[in-house]
């Protein structure tokens, strides 16, 4: 059981230090960033999540939108068709 807790740390650890950053083109390892650096990382990440988020949001409020305007159009197809 320990043996199996040891190589799984040390696989965790390979991992950690396999991972990488991009940044305008260029890949940074994640163990080699500052820990100020690395904070950053994880702020832009959740950031872009947010992003994604926001504009997910955005796109069924302009689907509902479509919909709210084109049931308005009909009504007033509707209206000028009874007062023609």
């Amino acid at each position: 059981m320990a043996q199996k807790k040891q190589t799984e740390a040390v696989q965790e650890q390979a991992q950690a230090q396999a991972q990488t950053v991009t940044i305008d083109g260029k890949e940074y390892p994640l163990d080699q960033l500052s820990e100020s650096a690395r904070q950053q990382v994880v702020n832009l990440r959740v950031t872009d999540q947010e992003i994604q988020q926001l504009q997910q949001r955005l796109a069924i409020a302009q689907t509902a939108r479509t919909a709210y305007s084109n049931e308005l159009k009909a009504e007033l197809d509707k209206l000028e068709a009874a007062t023609s």
